[in-house]
């Protein structure tokens, strides 16, 4: 996910959902990224948890943080 504009809300990253994001989950999926790379999904209240657990069932989840504390991905290291 690429963070929008200050002046735009983020989106929740749950299919279907256009609730506004307050969280960052922040992943990498070792077989493809190196260790200190994060890639990031927005989360909304309701579907921090799922998408948590669906980041976590395949070892790829890092952190969790306040959305706006969250930093853009710089790309591929």
């Amino acid at each position: 996910m690429v963070l929008p504009p200050d002046d735009e809300p983020a989106r929740c990253s749950a299919k279907g959902c256009r609730a506004d994001a307050v969280w960052a989950l922040r992943w990498n999926n070792p077989a493809l990224h190196t260790p200190e790379r994060r890639k990031l999904w927005a989360a909304c209240e309701e579907h921090r948890d799922h998408l948590a657990g669906f980041l976590t069932a395949r070892g790829f989840l890092r952190d969790v943080v306040p959305l706006a504390e969250a930093e853009p991905d710089p790309g591929p290291a």
